[in-house]
């Protein structure tokens, strides 16, 4: 059964979505860690709660971004995961921990990717008038929010929709897709062929590709 440790910055809703995941027994793994670079993120209680080790990397007691960045990854080196999840994680990696780590962090984004990266995510799509929205779960490479895409969900953009009520909605699939992603990621069923993501069958199955 693989490790898997999550990075969250804050509420951490989609991290107490694996965490039930995990414990319904839908993800085949042990969630080993939450790292954080917020030592005042709710997502500690919900770790606490469900009896998972908490690492604390603060972000703003760190000299610089370098030192924050060899921090967290000797951290990451330590807990020794298999899989890596960013769940509400606000800070881009750098290069040298998705280089080490390649094929092995998976983040979750508000968005229909390669539309919307970054933040508010939410805001742009109703800005730009788009009449479906959704979540991108996908591997993390150098770029921002552009990595191989595992799984996405549509969500139907409605009328008088604000940001915040987008947002909610967006955020219920999120807490399906994620894990779903998780799972298919601790059963070796995830490829990554340049910009695809080939999704591999169970024995018996035929196989499937999903398109970045």
């Amino acid at each position: 059964m693989k490790r898997i440790a999550v990075l969250a910055s804050g509420r951490g809703s989609n991290f107490q979505a694996v965490i039930d995941a995990v414990g319904r027994g839908e993800v085949p793994a042990v969630c080993s860690a939450l790292i954080t670079d917020n030592p005042r993120a709710y997502a500690i209680d919900r770790a606490e709660k469900a009896g998972i080790p908490v690492f604390i990397v603060d972000y703003d007691a760190s000299a610089s971004k370098e030192e924050y960045e060899q921090a967290l990854s000797e951290v990451m080196r330590a807990v020794a995961a298999d899989g890596y999840i960013l769940a509400g994680y606000m800070r881009i990696l750098g290069t040298g921990i998705v280089r080490e780590f390649r094929g092995r962090i998976i983040n979750i984004h508000p968005a229909l990717l390669p539309a919307f990266p970054g933040l508010h995510a939410q805001r742009q799509a109703l800005a730009c008038g788009v009449k479906v929205a959704g979540c991108t779960v996908h591997f993390v490479d150098e770029g921002m929010d552009s990595g191989p895409i595992i799984v996405q969900a549509c969500v139907r953009v409605r009328q008088g929709d604000t940001e915040e009520m987008l947002a909610a909605r967006i955020l219920e699939s999120e807490h399906r897709c994620l894990p779903a992603a998780i799972r298919l990621f601790c059963e070796d069923r995830l490829r990554i062929e340049g910009r695809l993501v080939r999704i591999l069958p169970r024995t018996g199955e035929s196989g499937s590709t999903n398109r970045a």
